[in-house]
């Protein structure tokens, strides 16, 4: 059984990824680091882990507690894995970050989307981007993943099979996209408050949002990337605009992705307009194409839970391809509904 330790292990991404490894035959949570939970037990900050993690308790992060773990998945808040993945670089098998620290190549792109300079540049070409979709012959084998934000998981799971396939004309894109409250995280925010929530919908991070740089590293193109927060608690609903090369068919575009996505586990593209409420507590991703004969434009649109697929899922899953697991052990498909 490999051992897996969870830095952040109280916050949403963390409390996700131990939902999923409790039915995974391979792996096992040993140890479960959050700093201001430490000494509680975890089933009383989340009663539905009880049946899987009895009296198991949070810890204070010490590198001596997770010093030759096989895994160390990691989701915490952007600059703070920085100094632990120095710490523990060279002492695990796998380093996993659902964080922001490690994902965009360029150090120069930190001060400018994420205001403070990055303290360990020289490992950002370690990690590979965590997104088996498109990068799974580099993450087989890796000692180090960086998990992409849940937002450029499904713009970019929408719009790659196009732009992966020069088909895309111009250099622009348009990503407008919904997303529920738990992609803020847990910590207390007014914004995240239910009566500042419930019955709401607001535009955020108007034209200087932290993923449209990860989106764009990805898809090779400018990206104008609106986000919207929605009264729901996870989900995201990405609709995502752009001009096709060439005349395109709807039939065409829906081929295009439809044969892209082939062979992928998680991915289904049908003529359906994607929900969010399809894809809750599952790692897949719902997609399908419109191509307007009016104007020309392309529509991709791609659903997902913010929390699986696009993070505890995406990391699980990554690190099934990265040990040489089967990539599906462990992650559900099926959504829950009603």
């Amino acid at each position: 059984m490999l051992k897996m330790g969870i830095v952040g292990a109280s916050g949403y991404t963390g409390a996700e990824t131990m939902r999923l490894v409790a039915s995974h035959p391979d792996i096992s949570v040993v140890v479960a680091a959050g700093e201001s939970t430490a000494g509680v037990r975890v089933a009383d900050l989340y009663a539905s882990l009880a049946p899987a993690y009895g009296e198991m308790v949070y810890e204070p992060y010490d590198v001596a507690l997770f010093a030759g773990l096989d895994v160390v998945v990691m989701g915490l808040p952007h600059g703070t894995s920085q100094p632990i993945v120095k710490e523990l670089h060279g002492r695990v098998g796998l380093i996993v970050d659902m964080g922001a620290d490690f994902r965009l190549k360029d150090p120069a792109l930190y001060p400018q989307w994420y205001g403070e300079t990055h303290s360990c540049p020289e490992l950002l070409d370690e990690f590979v981007y965590g997104l088996p979709e498109l990068y799974r012959d580099q993450i087989v084998g890796a000692k180090a993943i960086a998990v992409p934000g849940c937002n450029p998981t499904a713009a970019c799971l929408a719009l790659a099979p196009f732009s992966h396939g020069n088909l895309l004309d111009g250099d622009s894109v348009i990503v407008d996209l919904a997303t529920g409250a738990s992609g803020a995280g847990r910590g207390p925010k007014p914004k995240m408050q239910f009566c500042a929530v419930d019955e709401n919908y607001e535009a955020y991070g108007l034209l200087d949002h932290r993923h449209t740089p990860e989106m764009e590293q990805v898809l090779n193109t400018t990206v104008l990337f609106t986000p919207h927060l929605v009264p729901m608690s996870r989900g995201i609903l990405a609709t995502c605009y752009a001009k096709p090369t060439n005349t395109m068919t709807t039939e065409q575009a829906l081929a295009v992705m439809a044969d892209f996505y082939a062979d992928e586990p998680f991915v289904f593209v049908s003529e359906r307009s994607p929900s969010t409420k399809a894809t809750l507590g599952s790692n897949s991703a719902h997609l399908t194409a419109r191509v307007d004969p009016r104007t020309g434009r392309l529509i991709a649109i791609a659903a997902i839970d913010h929390l699986t697929k696009g993070s505890a899922g995406g990391a699980l899953q990554s690190i099934n391809v990265a040990l040489g697991l089967d990539e599906s052990t462990g992650l559900p498909t099926l959504g829950l509904l009603p």
